[in-house]
């Protein structure tokens, strides 16, 4: 499906050079979405001082030399210097027939594939995830999905937290409850078993001191201690395993590379680095010292690798892991989906590594920082005995609550249906008020707004899946072959749209739109803007069915046309909704 916006683009650029020069060749058209006609072009702004002329000559020149008569009815000039677009009508129903029949909705691959490497979610092992592993996890999954869908080949990395000083605590507590048979039912429990290790910790030196002396042989290699270990991990992993299932995000097993996985190639990044002149001994410490980070004092922010005990720290590790991925995951890209206030240090991990030559210009380090989940005051989202919320009873309370919500929709719904589509319902509408918000930006966690069927919300976008497959089924039960065949996503032959009624147009435009907003999404990092046009999608649905009926069309030939386009909506929700990492139900 050839995308109208994209061929704009392409008359816009060649009228730039054909009136001004092949110099100008590489700026941008600036087509986009207008409120004054389908399409603007605000080139001419740009252009106006490098060519020295004032913008609205400078757009008279590009209209008259764009012949855009394949695409637009119309072609006109507004001040100060836009070029204004009106689609041909025939254009825009020939691309509603190519989106129907498209499993993409016309969201093409890009043209060159990166290798992209995505460290998200990260918890710690033996512990139990919270509200602070959401974020970096529902972000990091719907970053995952949008730029796989694109066509990039995206490696994910769950760097858990599996080794270091703690775990000479948990370890050992381990041991001191014996047997497999007695450790089973407490890990089972991992908030549990952490707190009765930290407890042991505190309250007896003895166990202190034993605890401290398994960090020793657990970084040493010994055998006994390293399967005790192992036993926590795997614990964990069963554990993690089944809050992504609950989650629903696309992390397995095979994505777990930890900190345990980077441990023997530490002393071979602090000697290389000493050696190459990049870390210097500082008070004891080995330190890559880099001018252009500072403290509140104004002095040099040392980016510490080996502490003066020779324990290395998080820098070490996450030098070593990307060095990893450039080196043996060929990495094209790395992505760090971790809160706002880790941005120094990575800021200073990726300056290290690109003084040590591990970094290659080719390669683009970024990270990918986000806010924090408040509460109704505007604090860190807190339990009432101020402990975070724990995920896996946050993702439960979410369930119970859609299923009450549902039920209240539709009391008919049999029980087994309407299980599944609570927690469609329910984990999408935490998911949604995640990422429907400004990822850098902090957000107010609200059961009452998340879970609302009106407003900028995950239920609402789900409804309209929903009632777009009432729609189609309740034709198809009354003898549309057509309504069936868009029911199972089969539209073999293209079939007559007529676009006939201005909310029909708008919905039109909307659908062919989705594109943009994959794109804009992917490339920005910002699954906000694809919210925000699923939610502009769904209204214009919603506009499209409240004034253009379909089951009661005038004529068969308008049902049918009206058909295909409530088909296409639903194929352009659904893919919508699959990226967010969402489920679309097809009944509420």
């Amino acid at each position: 499906m050839t995308h109208p916006v994209s061929r704009l683009r392409e008359l816009v650029s060649a009228a730039v050079v054909e009136s001004f020069g092949p110099e100008h060749a590489a700026v941008d058209p600036a087509v986009h979405r207008s409120a004054f006609a389908d399409y603007q072009a605000d080139v001419a702004l740009r252009l106006a001082r490098a060519v020295r002329k004032p913008p609205l000559e400078v757009a008279k020149a590009l209209a008259a030399a764009i012949d855009a008569s394949e695409l637009c009815e119309d072609v006109q000039v507004s001040p100060p210097g836009f070029v204004n677009f009106r689609l041909r009508r025939d254009v825009l129903e020939t691309s509603i027939n190519a989106l129907v029949r498209d499993e993409r909705a016309g969201v093409p691959r890009v043209a060159r594939a990166q290798t992209i490497v995505i460290d998200y979610s990260s918890p710690n092992v033996a512990k139990e995830m919270h509200v602070g592993n959401l974020r970096t996890t529902v972000i990091g999954d719907c970053l995952a999905r949008l730029l796989g869908f694109q066509g990039h080949r995206v490696v994910r990395q769950n760097h858990i937290g599996d080794w270091g000083t703690p775990f000479g605590m948990l370890v050992e507590h381990l041991h001191d409850l014996g047997s497999e048979q007695s450790a089973a039912p407490a890990l089972a429990d991992l908030k549990a078993f952490y707190q009765a290790a930290r407890s042991k910790f505190d309250a007896d030196p003895s166990f202190a001191d034993r605890a401290r002396q398994r960090v020793v042989l657990l970084q040493a290699g010994d055998p006994a201690t390293l399967a005790i270990w192992r036993t926590l991990i795997q614990a964990s992993l069963v554990y993690l395993r089944s809050v992504y299932q609950k989650l629903g995000v696309l992390l397995t097993d095979d994505d777990v590379r930890g900190e345990s996985f980077y441990n023997p190639l530490l002393p071979r990044v602090a000697d290389e680095l000493e050696q190459r002149g990049v870390a210097q001994i500082d008070q004891g410490a080995l330190c890559v010292m880099m001018p252009e980070f500072k403290n509140r004092e104004g002095e040099t922010l040392p980016l510490i690798v080996r502490k003066k005990d020779g324990g290395f720290g998080y820098a070490a590790t996450d030098l070593a892991a990307l060095r990893f991925r450039v080196d043996e995951l060929h990495a094209d890209r790395l992505l760090y989906v971790v809160g706002s206030p880790q941005q120094q240090h990575f800021s200073m991990v990726f300056a290290a590594a690109r003084k040590a030559g591990w970094l290659p210009e080719s390669v683009h380090a970024e990270h990918v920082g986000f806010g924090s989940v408040l509460g109704a005051d505007r604090k860190l989202l807190r339990t009432r005995s101020g402990d975070s919320p724990s995920l896996v009873e946050l993702l439960d309370e979410a369930t119970e609550r859609a299923d009450a919500a549902v039920r209240e929709k539709n009391a008919e719904m049999p029980a087994e249906m309407r299980a599944r589509v609570a927690q469609q319902v329910g984990i999408g509408a935490i998911k949604y008020a995640d990422l429907s918000s400004e990822r850098i930006k902090d957000y107010v966690f609200d059961w009452s707004r998340m879970l609302s069927f009106e407003g900028n919300t995950g239920p609402y976008l789900q409804y309209a899946h929903a009632r777009i497959c009432s729609i189609l089924r309740r034709a198809a039960e009354g003898g549309s072959e057509l309504a069936a065949d868009l029911l199972a996503f089969n539209v073999p032959e293209l079939r007559a749209v007529r676009l006939e009624q201005p909310a029909e147009r708008a919905l039109a435009i909307e659908l062919i739109e989705l594109s943009s907003a994959v794109e804009a999404a992917a490339s920005t990092l910002s699954p906000h803007r694809l919210c925000t046009y699923l939610y502009e999608l769904a209204s214009r649905f919603t506009a499209f069915f409240e004034s253009c009926p379909v089951l009661k069309a005038d004529t068969p030939e308008q049902r049918d046309s009206r058909l295909v386009v409530c088909g296409a909506s639903r194929r352009a929700l659904a893919v919508g909704l699959t990226l967010l990492g969402m489920g679309a139900p097809d009944r509420m």
